[in-house]
């Protein structure tokens, strides 16, 4: 059975515009005719596309699947004909990533890293808080959400939870703050201290390591902002509490030294994905070469 592209044509006007009467209009079709021709590109597919919700039709997983390939479909035939016009223009896939916005940018770049030098894909990334980026995957406009705090347990959505790596802890500061024979109590109560903020998966551990070695830091700032930490650091304002990858740029050039580095003080970072029927093959892609590279350093 051939797919009925003209079927498909109004699908993906529909999921566009966002609503039948408004497709109907840009494709000049009564609004009852054109929901006939959706249903029939359903029944020939074997799955529904979209939910509804009140008067609105929200697309459902294997709308938005479908709509991907719909994408790909109409974008390669507008470039047949920009082609013959003398146009560049390519088809592309699409990956659609969340990261918390105070995420590292380090630890980022090096996980996407397999997908940068790709000239086949749009990788699209969207930077908000928790709550937020985790409704949005799990209304599927994401595929995979980076973070570093694991979502709670839920029976009601299918959450896969992928550990991608647990990150040491150090104390950085400028070589003017920081000596090579520094006396780590002496640094903490004398200089200022930069700190992750409460919210911080690191904090908790942190306080209870200074409050079992007896010291009481002159605490300046407390952020939840790893870039914030970052720039702070490098503007000599004070010592910070830092995973090293955050600052990897500054230790290298020596702009930044480690005074502590705790193999105990870690931070973990998750990738976190929906259990879905139709997975995005990127994010597979992207999980086992992370995998592959873990394994063999």
């Amino acid at each position: 059975m051939q797919l009925n592209f003209k079927h498909l044509k109004y699908f993906w006007t529909v999921a566009h515009e966002g609503s039948l009467t408004r497709a109907s209009e840009v494709l000049h079709i009564s609004t009852p005719a054109l929901s006939v021709q959706i249903q029939k590109l359903e029944e020939q597919l074997g799955h529904t596309l979209f939910d509804r919700k009140g008067r609105q039709l929200v697309l459902n997983e294997a709308g938005r699947v479908a709509l991907d390939y719909a994408d790909t479909i109409f974008t390669a035939g507008a470039d047949l004909l920009g082609s013959m016009r003398g146009i560049d223009a390519r088809a592309s896939k699409v990956i659609r990533i969340g990261a918390m916005a105070t995420l590292s940018r380090n630890f980022q770049v090096s996980f996407l890293s397999p997908l940068l030098t790709r000239d086949d894909l749009d990788i699209v990334v969207r930077s908000d808080g928790f709550s937020v980026l985790l409704k949005e995957l799990e209304d599927l406009q994401l595929d995979v959400l980076l973070v570093n705090t694991p979502p709670a347990v839920s029976h009601d959505i299918p959450w896969l939870t992928h550990l991608i790596a647990e990150q040491p802890v150090s104390i950085v500061g400028s070589p003017s703050r920081v000596s090579a024979d520094a006396d780590i109590k002496e640094l903490l109560s004398t200089q200022p201290l930069i700190l992750p903020s409460e919210a911080s998966s690191i904090r908790n551990n942190f306080d209870a390591w200074l409050d079992r070695s007896g010291i009481q830091p002159k605490i300046v700032a407390e952020v939840d902002d790893m870039a914030m930490i970052r720039l702070l650091a490098r503007a000599d304002h004070g010592i910070a509490v830092v995973p090293p990858i955050v600052v990897r740029d500054e230790l290298d050039s020596g702009l930044l030294v480690e005074a502590k580095h705790f193999d105990v003080l870690t931070e973990s970072f998750y990738a976190i994905t929906l259990k879905r029927r139709f997975d995005n093959p990127l994010v597979r892609e992207l999980l086992d070469d992370h995998y592959q590279r873990s394994a063999n350093p």
